[in-house]
């Protein structure tokens, strides 16, 4: 038996349904079990718990061999209090529970731990997990991700351009979410790891941000969409109208200030074991449906 946490999010879903279809027997943890019945109905065990409770995940993890782990998002607090909060929960009910192997959810960047934003709170996440001497852990340092782009779409409805805070010149490896997903449920299924380790998962390429506004261009029928970087007060406003957290929009920026210094880097050098196939061109029926809704 395996436990995903956040099963039903953008990469747990896919480690999921990955170990469903590979015969293995898996508990989908989750916020609600309304949520969780597609899951349910294709052979998951489903467990509602809060993840910032330790004995509720203490309880999730109870006789499982091992588990997907990840802080789930959210934007509406203070996004590092949030973090040190469900990061310290999961860890100690993983502990509590014995979990004999874990894989954590981290990201590129995290070899440093400040300048990064809420890569920095990743990387404490690695630091309490690495805690658990009865553990083996693999934390996946995946790239920035191609989903990120999803939430440009409605600048470019409204203004014409693609607008991020991320310089032009700057060449970034970025990876689609599914791809995070198979490549955790096969080490999970795997258990070929022991002691505490790093993976990175650098996608197909690096990809510079006006490239990225000539892929989605053609996808939503503007060969000539334009990038444009906006500056980091343009940033907050529309952060705010979005209601995110004053704190969290903070956060933010420095992580893309980070990205920009070239703090968020890959360490390891591209290589099989760490590039994945889907490209950023895969995903233009995406767009194109997402920006058609």
């Amino acid at each position: 038996m395996f436990a995903v946490v956040g099963a039903t999010g953008n990469t747990g879903r896919v480690v999921v349904e990955e170990l469903l279809a590979a015969g293995h027997a898996v508990r989908a943890i989750g916020r609600s079990e309304e949520r969780l019945g597609p899951l349910t109905e294709h052979g998951a065990e489903p467990f509602v718990a809060d993840v910032s409770d330790p004995e509720a995940v203490a309880s999730a993890c109870d006789g499982v061999g091992g588990i997907y782990c990840m802080i789930p998002p959210r934007f509406d607090v203070d996004i590092r209090g949030w973090q040190t909060e469900v990061g310290t929960a999961l860890a100690t009910g993983i502990g509590a529970a014995g979990v004999p192997y874990v894989v954590n959810l981290s990201s590129v960047g995290a070899q440093h731990h400040r300048g990064t934003g809420p890569i920095a709170g990743l990387r404490e996440h690695e630091d309490r997990l690495n805690e658990l001497t009865e553990a083996n852990v693999l934390h996946l340092r995946p790239a920035y991700f191609m989903e990120n782009h999803f939430m440009a779409l409605e600048g470019i409805r409204a203004m014409g351009v693609l607008g991020t805070p991320l310089r032009e010149d700057l060449a970034l490896p970025m990876i689609a979410t599914r791809d995070i997903g198979q490549v955790a449920a096969r080490r999970l299924a795997a258990l070929d790891f022991e002691g505490h380790h790093t993976q990175e998962l650098l996608g197909p390429r690096d990809y510079t941000m006006p490239e990225v506004a000539g892929i989605i261009g053609v996808a939503l029928s503007m060969p000539d969409l334009a990038y444009t970087r906006i500056p980091d007060e343009a940033v907050e406003g529309a952060m705010t109208g979005m209601g995110i957290h004053p704190s969290t929009i903070a956060t933010f920026l420095e992580m893309h200030r980070g990205i920009n210094d070239g703090l968020v880097v890959a360490v390891e050098t591209r290589s099989r074991a760490n590039t994945t196939p889907t490209t950023l061109e895969d995903l233009g029926p995406a767009f194109t449906a997402a920006f058609g809704t």
